[in-house]
């Protein structure tokens, strides 16, 4: 299963729309620009994991129904195979594959997320972000440089951490690879 980002802008539109939301008040709510949202809204921009699930909190969904325009419908146990995770919004080029996204009512939004090693990235500040609710990684493969609150940390294979995420974090990949983990966001 994909996701078309026209098909979704169609569908944030008709949301916020819906909920009686303009673009300004939407924006707001969400914690990014104005342009960045019509653009979203247009499908002439990607979006972050963090933004889709603001969305999905605000208008009382689940993220996969924004993504895809279909309602998870298993409620007793969902397999996801190997490499079939549903590919979701990228955030600086991070890969995420949404792990449980044919189950309703999650308690959970499990992603396998790759982080790239980018050399031009290295040294200079990352991009911070925020989200409702707390989270969980484990790294699986390679190290992440990890930030949240003033504090920094180095994660490699086997390590994990748990966090508020409603806190501005922010994690690149370090030491040459790619950094592969699972990363459970959790509603509050």
């Amino acid at each position: 299963m994909e996701y078309n980002m026209k098909e979704v802008g169609y569908r944030l539109k008709g949301l916020r729309t819906a909920c009686d939301l303009t673009i300004e008040e939407f924006s707001d709510l969400t914690g990014i620009s104005k342009s960045d949202y019509e653009k979203i809204e247009n499908g002439e921009k990607d979006f972050s994991v963090s933004f889709l699930y603001k969305c999905a909190e605000i208008f009382g969904c689940d993220m996969v129904e924004i993504l895809t325009g279909v309602s998870p419908t298993l409620s007793n146990f969902s397999v996801v195979r190997k490499g079939k995770g549903l590919p979701v919004a990228r955030r600086d080029r991070f890969e995420y594959h949404h792990l449980a996204y044919l189950f309703k009512e999650k308690k959970i939004e499990p992603m396998l997320v790759v982080a790239p090693y980018i050399e031009e990235e290295q040294g200079k500040p990352i991009k911070m972000s925020t989200h409702e609710g707390q989270e969980w990684d484990y790294i699986l493969k390679g190290t992440l440089r990890f930030i949240t609150e003033g504090h920094e940390v180095i994660l490699y294979e086997g390590d994990s951490v748990y966090y508020d995420s409603g806190k501005s974090h922010g994690m690149i990949a370090v030491g040459g690879t790619d950094c592969e983990f699972l990363a459970v966001l959790i509603d509050k």
